[in-house]
């Protein structure tokens, strides 16, 4: 039981160590305004409201572009600085 239980913390630290290397995606934010079409002005709804008018037009599930879609998201992200 305490090999299973060593194994688990081994498995668990491992884990959060691949976690937070993990290279997070990033643009320049005037390329991020320009993906969604707000100026350097807009607030968060607006940015929420490109962004939900963009992918649902690009979302692949629609037959869009999986990288396009991404892109989108990665510049909304970026806009709202999460």
């Amino acid at each position: 039981m305490a090999k299973l239980i060593f194994l688990g913390l081994i498995l668990y630290g491992g884990w959060w160590l691949l976690r937070k290397s993990a290279v997070r995606p990033s643009m320049p934010e005037a390329e991020a305004r320009a993906i969604l079409g707000v100026d350097s002005n807009a607030d968060a709804d607006a940015i929420r409201a490109a962004h939900r008018r963009l992918v649902s037009a690009v979302h692949p599930d629609r037959g869009g572009s999986a990288e396009l879609a991404r892109r989108i998201n990665v510049a909304r992200d970026v806009l709202l600085k999460r």
